[in-house]
């Protein structure tokens, strides 16, 4: 720090002199107007200062970070590779098993099909016992009630003559008013057939 003489008092010589030089050093580094790492008397030890830097990183880099940087790469594409190499077995495995599971539905569609059809043959022939068996069944009653009728046509006939002549009796009776003879009606009855 400098003290900047007072004019009445009395500097020593040797005092002064120190002022002019601590004064001196500054102006001189304030001529030389640059940035002290520009100047040539210092490049020495910079460049002795960033080799050794340079050596400490490349050392650093080579040793420590460079390779477990190349193990995580390692790690990480061994991990992709497993990965991918999985993925690759379970999708082949799910085609296998997608196959296999269509052909199994084409096998269940054969086999239902051939079980539809079966059944409908099963069906449609116990549907034409049944109709042959009831139809049997008809025909019989058929036969049945056709029999009956002509036993009671049959009978019918017997008697329709007698009821012919007695009818016919009456209607001429009632008709002339006098009753006709058994000739007569028998032979109005063979004039009608």
């Amino acid at each position: 720090m400098a003290t900047t003489p007072t004019p009445n008092a009395a500097i020593p010589p040797s005092v002064e002199a120190d002022l002019h030089t601590e004064t001196a050093v500054p102006e001189a580094h304030h001529e030389s107007g640059g940035l002290p790492q520009f100047d040539f008397a210092h490049w020495g030890g910079q460049i002795v200062y960033l080799l050794f830097l340079f050596v400490i990183l490349y050392i650093l880099i080579a040793k420590v970070f460079a390779p477990r940087l190349r193990r995580v790469l390692d790690e990480r594409a061994e991990t992709i590779s497993s990965a991918v190499a999985t993925a690759r077995s379970v999708q082949a495995e799910a085609a296998t098993q997608a196959e296999a599971a269509k052909a199994e539905v084409v096998k269940a569609r054969t086999e239902a099909r051939a079980t539809a059809v079966a059944a409908r043959a099963r069906v449609t022939e116990d549907a034409q016992k049944r109709q042959a068996e009831e139809e049997a069944v008809v025909s019989a009653r058929i036969a049945e009630a056709e029999a009956a009728i002509a036993k009671t046509r049959d009978g019918a006939m017997v008697h329709v003559s007698t009821v012919a002549s007695d009818t016919a009796h009456a209607m001429i009776e009632r008709l002339t008013g006098k009753a006709p003879t058994a000739a007569e009606v028998a032979a109005a009855l063979k004039g009608a057939a």
